[in-house]
């Protein structure tokens, strides 16, 4: 039985062996995620897990280790790319750094319902997956959370009035919006956010519908945007070696596995985005932004657009067009 255990780096030799043996009738692997389990996306995956043990009559077992548990959130790909686990999921846009096509999904205001955001998705997939192959990561699949909403507590009536605001961002993208609605951008991980707020550490800050529901935002803030700002998508992904060392039905079963994820996936977070929303307003106040606050909102969108679209160059021009 070939077995991935990463709980240190010292296993890490090993784990370059245990890669190098081809995989027989039974393998198990670990795979890493920084939500918890009460995250939609966390119960995709067990689903999408369970399909691929169905499919496989438990010749590859896939335990998924949730809330940050095996890995942080900005170790989790480099973790799959150098085997010390063989699958994770990571928001793509955390990735900006590495190469900014990884964050087309987190310019405001390009993609805002689920159409846009599935066509942005099917211009900027074949470059995401190019990226991942040069350091030998196959993409599997990726699902998008809710529109992003404000959270704060005070009413906002321009982009002003952000100024000075502690805003918890969690990309370098959102930490970009920040600055240029004058709050000071703080990075904190979905499953600190209810402390930092307790503790003063923030103020403010930019998630899904979902995510406020799930940290019960109404306990630390009292007003919700609902601006639908952008849809930033999680990705799936594994490493290459780890899974063409697996027996061609068990990629099979993955492959087949990974597309209806995605599929479920969308549908799941449509779904959690009116129901998410619904929930909120019994908790809090829900907004509707006004114009001014729409207009400051689009022209931080069109900044980070141009700004974006110059980083990538032909190809992030073209992935904007096809929006268009």
């Amino acid at each position: 039985m070939t077995k991935f255990k990463t709980l240190t780096l010292a296993s890490a030799a090993a784990l370059f062996v245990a890669q190098a043996i081809p995989a027989t009738a039974q393998t198990s692997w670990d795979m890493a995620t920084p939500y918890s389990e009460g995250e939609f996306h966390t119960q995709n995956i067990a689903q999408f897990a369970k399909d691929i043990s169905d499919a496989t009559s438990g010749g590859l077992n896939i335990t998924v280790h949730s809330g940050a548990s095996l890995f942080k959130h900005p170790e989790i790909k480099r973790s799959v790319q150098n085997q010390f686990v063989p699958m994770g999921e990571v928001l793509m846009a955390n990735l900006f750094n590495e190469d900014p096509i990884f964050g087309a999904d987190n310019i405001p205001f390009i993609a805002t319902t689920y159409e846009s955001a599935k066509a942005l998705w099917d211009a900027q997939r074949p470059l995401v997956e190019a990226k991942l192959a040069e350091d030998g990561i196959r993409l599997l699949y990726a699902v998008p959370w809710p529109g992003q909403g404000f959270y704060t507590n005070k009413a906002l009536s321009a982009g002003s009035d952000l100024d000075g605001m502690r805003f918890r961002t969690y990309n370098a993208t959102t930490a970009r919006m920040a600055e240029l609605l004058g709050a000071a951008p703080t990075t904190i991980e979905a499953v600190e956010i209810p402390q930092a707020f307790s503790t003063g550490i923030v103020d403010a800050m930019v998630t899904s519908g979902a995510t406020g529901v799930r940290t019960n935002a109404w306990d630390f803030t009292t007003e919700f945007y609902d601006i639908q700002a952008w849809l930033p998508k999680n990705m799936i992904i594994v490493n290459e070696a780890a899974f063409t060392g697996l027996p061609d039905d068990q990629q099979t079963a993955v492959l087949e596995a990974a597309a209806a994820a995605e599929t479920r996936g969308w549908t799941m977070s449509e779904e959690i985005a009116v129901s998410s929303v619904a929930e909120l307003r019994e908790h809090m106040t829900v907004h509707v932004p006004d114009a001014a606050l729409s207009a400051d909102l689009a022209a931080v969108g069109d900044t980070m657009a141009l700004e974006w679209a110059k980083s990538v160059g032909a190809e992030g021009q073209a992935i904007l067009d096809a929006l268009k």
